[in-house]
């Protein structure tokens, strides 16, 4: 019943939502061409932005309801392991780059073909990248005495004596304490 609920009102406020970005991307263009003051005209399309922005993430997070309330709908397709890393790889470099953290990736010599949803899997590991990078953050004023860096790699291997591949993402950071160790399923939660 929670699930039909939280479907429906998700799906209830996704459309107004989405009228609400749609329009805001609008009047962003509208008004980057009227003739105003420069300054001012930057200032308004800023906010705009800043709108349409909020409500995207707003809309991404109904999204993430939906798949919760049981929404989520698998497009499973023949892919290689090793270029979706890749990608991911290339995607996050600048942005870790920009943490001054060291990364690098490494992937199997070989092919490693899988089937599976390439979009969720990639944003699955891109919150795996973005929470380590996170947990190497140094709390400020706290002295640089640990290396920051960030693997991620693809393991040829077997599982259960079947061929199989792995993803490992790997942080130099403290660790998961044993008391959040317990709630890191839990959806949302945080620290």
């Amino acid at each position: 019943a929670i699930g039909q609920m939280t479907s429906g009102l998700a799906h209830e406020i996704k459309n107004p939502l989405s009228t609400i970005g749609l329009n805001a991307q609008l009047i962003e263009e509208a008004v980057g061409d009227l003739d105003i003051d420069p300054n001012e005209r930057t200032r308004l399309v800023k906010r705009l932005g800043t709108l349409r922005r909020e409500s995207e993430r707003l809309r991404d997070t109904l999204t993430d309801f939906l798949r919760f309330a049981g929404e989520v709908r698998l497009s499973v397709e023949p892919a290689d392991l090793n270029d979706i890393v890749e990608e991911i790889a290339d995607f996050y470099a600048p942005q870790a780059q920009h943490h001054r953290v060291r990364f690098r990736h490494e992937t199997a010599r070989k092919k490693m073909p899988v089937r599976i949803d390439a979009k969720l899997f990639k944003q699955a590991l891109l919150n795996l990248l973005i929470n380590a990078t996170q947990a190497m953050e140094l709390p400020a004023g706290a002295a640089n005495d640990r290396p920051r860096e960030l693997i991620l790699r693809t393991i040829d291997t077997t599982l259960d004596g079947a061929p199989a591949c792995a993803v490992h993402v790997i942080d130099t950071g403290p660790g998961i304490p044993a008391e959040t160790l317990a709630k890191i399923f839990t959806p949302y939660y945080t620290t």
